[in-house]
């Protein structure tokens, strides 16, 4: 796949906008994928983290914006997470950019350890575009991650998010959220 250069998000207003533009854009160009719309999925996905991890907005937030690079770069299934977190993590923050692009790896390591773990017939396509499920050394590695288990609440969470007329909040409740991480990574860039 050819380097796409991902913009920078430069705001709220921006990331609100480019958020609005994922209504009626799946994650594959044909609609051939997951049931529901690339917003409505983040929506689902950002809901279920709000019930889970209430505490914790940076995991909330990366489960809205975590499909992002499905617009950014159509088709690119294997690239989508980097690209979404390249868009996000100098308006968001790190973590929030490294949950975003860890939300692959989470799968893969998901689909090696987890028996029951029940994938979208279109997750389960691009898993093995996506290097397929880890080996035991990658997913050791991978549960070394400070961010593991936030990763993998995030990755469970893509895959309940995706139930059609699922009622979600509009976009806009979520500003506020994305307004405090936005400006608690501010607060860390000033000093």
């Amino acid at each position: 796949m050819t380097h796409h250069p991902i913009r920078p998000v430069p705001s709220v207003d921006a990331l609100m906008d480019l958020l609005a533009g994922c209504a009626g854009v799946w994650d594959t160009p044909d609609r051939s994928g997951d049931p529901v719309d690339i917003l409505d999925h983040g929506l689902q996905v950002a809901a279920l983290l709000a019930a889970s991890h209430p505490d914790d907005e940076e995991v909330q937030a990366a489960g809205l914006v975590h499909d992002l690079g499905h617009r950014l770069v159509p088709g690119d299934e294997a690239g989508h997470g980097a690209h979404a977190a390249a868009a996000v993590e100098g308006l968001l923050s790190s973590r929030v950019a490294r949950l975003v692009a860890l939300h692959i790896p989470a799968k893969r390591c998901l689909a090696a350890t987890d028996p029951h773990l029940a994938l979208s017939p279109e997750s389960e396509r691009t898993l093995g575009r996506q290097g397929g499920p880890m080996t035991p050394e990658e997913a050791a590695a991978f549960a070394a991650d400070p961010d593991f288990a936030a990763a993998l609440a995030l990755r469970r969470a893509d895959d309940a998010g995706k139930v059609a007329g699922a009622r979600v909040a509009a976009p806009e409740t979520w500003r506020p959220v994305l307004e405090r991480v936005a400006g608690r990574r501010a607060g860390t860039r000033a000093c």
